[in-house]
């Protein structure tokens, strides 16, 4: 008789050494005696190897067989509860009731199944969500891969070829990622909820979408001149076009997050804003914060500008979004202090952070050098890149060129409605340069003159007569024009305090700068010939405003080259 629950197999395809390995279920014994039956197989006589090959396919087929129905059953298990649980956080998140489009987008904004995978060269893999998908494959977003980044400076660093579309990418994956990180560290606390996720990526990939040709040239240089009183901003422009975006495509999407997302756009120019009495302020910070700089646009530009153009950069935006922590109504950063002093110290009533006088001689409180390693790379930036003297000439002789045609070409018209002013990119360069009409010729003159690097020379200080010279001011600062950025930025002690504070300049270090704002005039002779009777000029206004008579520098004498 055989037990119930044994296999059931003939006694003459089992060997007698084999009998004991016989089990009635997969347990760690079945295993051990499984093996053991191999090595018989180089053990045991000839006449017994053929048994235990008749032997195998079975056992095999049994293993396979309740191995197979047990990972399903455990697989389809983890499924099952993996559905419930996002079920549960869904319903835990949205509290209000959301239109089903809606819903939907931002149920799967998380699951990378349903994302579109981009690899950037600055941060990597980065995931577009269903919902920011729309609005990228739309010809108005896509507009942005016609405006370089920089502008002309391709034609000085020729790496320097990105656009607005890598940059809006950049930001939108940062903007997530920062709150992203809130959310995973103070989310119980802060209570953000996939609604705020969603519209600060939103804002974060549509913030330079109403971004004009030739970086900021078009906006500052060539608006000013060609309409009086011209207030037009790239931030209210790019406001108006996520409207003409998802009427123009039927983009289903609540008008709340709409609403959101363009306080966001403007955050940096209108920070006393509505948005300040609103809760949760801490998230119009995050792309654009008009309150003391700090922003995931910085973070992507400077990253990016220094890639592109070869040029080594020190910030590291990862350790601010890795030890940012939300404070009230702004974003706060910690402050790197010797640990065995700070006991001694105090917050004073106006929130600052204060130190016995016996003590000011040992200690000096340094906050998170990062954050002045971004002003300053910045600043490094504007001096070496952005305001590079050839880069200014080129821009001042593009100008004249834009100014020259737009009464043909009707340029500055373009910015009265999005449906025109998506039109207008970098290519109007290449529109002019190839124009056979009379009318542009002046302006076809200009480029070819930058294409043959033909170009204004600059001869410092001031003018002859205003058609013989172009003025170029520069404004060099660490954003907050005169005024020490850092006084602007709250830090906290550490991530057990409940206490935000600033750091007054002679707590932080002897060697910041005096000046946080430096000025250049940069004068340029549009005729060769009359380079050396503006410096002449120059140097007199100087002797006789500031009683000096020194010229900085000057456009060096072209050598003829030797046919």
């Amino acid at each position: 008789m055989q037990r119930s629950g044994a296999l059931s197999l003939p006694h003459s395809r089992i060997p007698r050494s084999a009998h004991h390995s016989i089990k009635p279920s997969l347990s760690h014994s079945h295993s051990h005696s499984l093996c053991k039956s191999r090595l018989q197989v180089f053990l045991c006589p000839k006449s017994s190897l053929s048994s235990i090959l008749g032997f195998h396919p079975i056992l095999h087929f049994l293993f396979f067989f309740f191995f197979f129905s047990l990972t399903t059953k455990r697989k389809s298990c983890r499924e099952r509860e993996r559905e419930r649980e996002r079920e549960r956080e869904m319903g835990a998140l949205f509290n209000e009731e959301l239109p089903v489009a809606q819903e939907f987008n931002m149920h799967w904004s998380h699951d990378r199944r349903f994302l579109k995978h981009v690899h950037d060269n600055v941060h990597g893999n980065i995931f577009i969500d269903p919902l920011c998908l729309k609005f990228v494959d739309t010809e108005q977003f896509q507009r942005l891969r016609d405006l370089k980044q920089l502008g002309l400076t391709n034609l000085v660093y020729p790496g320097a070829v990105h656009s607005r579309f890598e940059h809006s990418l950049g930001v939108y994956w940062l903007a997530g990622e920062a709150v992203r990180r809130l959310r995973m560290y103070q989310g119980s606390e802060l209570d953000i909820d996939n609604f705020d996720v969603q519209t600060v990526k939103l804002a974060g990939l549509l913030h330079d979408v109403g971004h004009g040709p030739f970086s900021h040239l078009f906006e500052r240089e060539f608006l000013p001149k060609v309409i009086n009183g011209c207030e037009w901003s790239h931030e209210q422009m790019s406001v108006n076009m996520v409207d003409y975006i998802v009427d123009e495509h039927a983009i289903e999407i609540d008008s709340d997050t709409v609403k959101k997302v363009k306080e966001m756009i403007v955050a940096s120019s209108k920070i006393s804003g509505a948005h300040r009495s609103n809760e949760k302020c801490f998230l119009y910070d995050i792309v654009a914060n008009g309150r003391n700089g700090v922003d995931v646009d910085k973070f992507d530009y400077i990253a990016r500008d220094c890639r592109a153009c070869g040029l080594g950069c020190n910030f590291q935006f990862q350790r601010l979004m890795e030890n940012m922590r939300a404070m009230g109504d702004e974003i706060c950063y910690p402050a790197k202090e010797c640990q065995y002093l700070t006991d001694f110290c105090y917050i004073s009533s106006s929130g600052t952070y204060v130190m016995p006088s016996f003590l000011l001689i040992f200690h000096s409180i340094w906050p998170d050098l990062t954050i002045y390693k971004l002003f300053t790379t910045r600043a490094d930036l504007y001096r070496t890149v952005y305001t590079h003297a050839k880069v200014k000439a080129m821009e001042l002789m593009l100008v004249e060129a834009l100014i020259k045609a737009d009464s043909y070409l009707q340029i500055s018209s373009h910015i009265l409605t999005p449906a025109e002013y998506w039109k207008l990119d970098d290519t109007i360069l290449k529109t002019i340069e190839t124009a056979p009409d009379e009318e542009l010729k002046e302006s076809r003159n200009l480029i070819l003159r930058i294409r043959r690097r033909d170009l204004y020379q600059k001869a410092t200080g001031v003018t002859l007569k205003e058609g013989d010279v172009a003025v170029s001011n520069v404004k060099i600062d660490l954003t907050r024009g005169k005024d020490n950025p850092l006084e602007s930025i709250k830090f906290f002690k550490d991530f057990e305090s409940e206490d935000k504070f600033s750091i007054p300049d002679d707590r932080i270090s002897h060697l910041l700068p005096a000046s946080f704002q430096d000025r250049i005039v940069r004068v340029y002779s549009k005729k060769p010939e009359l380079v050396e009777a503006v410096s002449e000029a120059f140097e007199n206004f100087q002797l006789k405003t500031y009683g000096i008579k020194a010229q900085v520098h000057e456009t060096p004498d072209k050598k003829k080259r030797r046919r």
